[in-house]
């Protein structure tokens, strides 16, 4: 069905409406907001957000080109849903960060007090060198080019190579006995993170 005649069905407050824009945009809006959010139910939360929103704002707006229109309203919507689902665990201070990436990599009652100092160590050694204030830059530049895939590629990196430095700078102040231990400590953590239900 053409964008005009969908258009038609909402200023006639048809729900045939919802269902033909569903039919023809669903894929390309579940993308927008993939993009964005990178979970499967968020993206469909979002998507159904879209629907209604458009369903709300027609009348009083007749687009022009309705895949533009319903992409903004779900690229929207979708940044409104990540800032919702992350303002809580921005805790207000990089230590508080920390400390929520310390609980996530720290498992409850199995952790020696070695591995304990090795994980605090690294998130420390992330608070020491403020490396939250460069993938939040990262993360924004991402925001701002968010259809740039070299952008999505660079925040990626960005977040590699800050882990990379972390644990250089954490083995510098290490001594070579303790290497073995950091490392384990590492690949015990990624391990737990990888078995962590979403």
């Amino acid at each position: 069905m053409e964008d005009a005649a969908i258009v038609r069905l909402y200023w006639q407050r048809d729900e045939a409406a919802i269902r033909e824009t569903r039919e023809k945009y669903s894929a390309y809006l579940r993308k927008i907001a993939w993009q964005i959010l990178a979970n499967h139910e968020d993206c469909e939360e979002s998507v159904n957000d879209t629907y209604f929103r458009a369903w709300n704002s027609m009348p009083p707006q007749k687009p022009g080109i309705l895949s533009i229109y319903l992409g903004k309203l779900t690229r929207q919507l979708s940044i409104d849903l990540y800032r919702r689902k992350t303002r809580v665990k921005r805790g207000g201070s990089e230590y508080a960060l920390s400390l929520t990436e310390l609980e996530d990599c720290v498992s409850g009652g199995d952790t020696t007090g070695e591995e304990l100092g090795f994980s605090l160590l690294h998130e420390l050694t992330h608070f020491r060198r403020r490396d939250i204030w460069l993938k939040t830059l990262a993360l924004w530049v991402n925001a701002l080019h968010w259809f740039n895939p070299l952008m999505w590629y660079m925040v990626r990196l960005v977040e590699r190579d800050t882990e990379l430095a972390c644990d250089e700078d954490a083995l510098r102040r290490l001594s070579p006995q303790d290497y073995s231990g950091y490392g384990q400590t590492i690949l015990a953590a990624v391990a737990r993170l990888q078995k962590k239900p979403d």
